[in-house]
């Protein structure tokens, strides 16, 4: 969690830079992220929304890759084709981000009908936010996991902000989780600021789906701190007070002092932590941005296996004024 907390800060800040170009960060929702990734078992799919990074690193992405991509340099493995924390990698079962909201959901609950199917043991985990849950894509999904009891858990981080939209204009429901109902499975609220609760949760919902149980939603109440991405000004809809209030929970800080009280954790070890997650990211900038950019040729790469003969065209066309500019 300190390594996403100190990543975020950085990203924001390489963004008004003007080193990057976007910035999605997950500031105060980094108890959702990792301790709902720690319940997974390594075959188990992840389909996130955009704040779910910690997720990927934990799962095994490095941060160099991570950087590649917000760089959208050479080596990114999406060749600079995604916005920045829109990140996958097939190696670690982590479906890539897509920007327009909640249709993971569906792509979630279909690769978890795949797996019952074949008789898989996977089970998939799906992110996505409080607004998401005003989609088409949301209640077919729900509705398509209920009637098959697919081994699908929706994870929905009610951060009380869609952008400008609070979650009260989202639902006249007292809760997310009571939406579950409607459908034909469980629904369960939990402190989205707890990190143990969380992954408790998730954990038994994981190895319910697993055994045949069928889905479950998990309505994870917390509270994005932060913009919702560098083209944001949250002061423009949320008062400072209401921030207050939701950084004295600060789900880091909150577990820092469970761990000290434990007498698990010190002054010496919180300074440890984040001196080596400084180092790490500043390791992983400084070789992002000696990588170039992904060559002009890759915008016409990894669509087709054989490329047609109308792109081979336009290919030799850009090469050939590619080669003018450079005389």
């Amino acid at each position: 969690m300190v390594l996403l907390r100190n990543l975020d800060i950085r990203g924001l800040q390489l963004q008004r830079q003007g080193r990057i170009g976007f910035f999605i960060g997950s500031l105060g929702q980094e108890a959702c992220q990792i301790g709902s990734a720690y319940a997974l078992k390594p075959q188990d799919w992840a389909f996130p929304a955009y704040r779910e990074i910690g997720a990927a690193l934990l799962r095994g992405a490095t941060l160099k890759e991570v950087m590649n991509q917000y760089f959208a340099n050479a080596e990114d493995l999406q060749k600079g084709r995604q916005l920045t924390n829109l990140y996958g990698l097939k190696s670690i079962n982590f479906v890539t981000g897509s920007a327009p909201i909640a249709t993971q959901i569906p792509h979630a609950v279909g690769t978890a009908l795949a797996a019952k199917i074949r008789g898989d043991p996977v089970v998939t985990l799906v992110y996505f936010g409080d607004g998401a849950t005003s989609e088409n894509d949301f209640h077919t999904g729900m509705n398509f996991a209920g009637v098959f009891k697919t081994p699908t858990v929706f994870f929905c981080q009610n951060n009380h902000w869609a952008i400008s939209v609070p979650v009260e204009r989202q639902t006249s429901a007292e809760t997310i989780a009571v939406k579950a109902k409607a459908y034909g499975f469980e629904g369960v609220r939990v402190d989205g600021n707890d990190v143990l609760a969380i992954y408790r949760t998730v954990k038994e919902a994981v190895e319910k789906a697993r055994k045949g149980g069928g889905p479950t939603l998990i309505e994870a109440v917390t509270y994005r701190m932060g913009p919702h991405s560098s083209s944001d000004d949250p002061t423009r809809y949320r008062t400072k007070e209401e921030l207050e209030e939701w950084q004295r929970r600060d789900p880091i800080t909150r577990f820092r002092k469970y761990l000290e009280k434990k007498r698990i954790w010190s002054e010496s070890d919180e300074k440890k932590a984040q001196d080596d997650a400084n180092h790490e990211i500043d390791e992983a900038i400084a070789h992002a941005e000696k990588i170039p950019r992904p060559a002009l040729e890759t915008l016409f790469t990894d669509v087709y296996s054989d490329m047609p003969w109308h792109l081979e065209e336009q290919l030799r066309e850009l090469q050939e004024e590619k080669g003018r500019k450079e005389e």
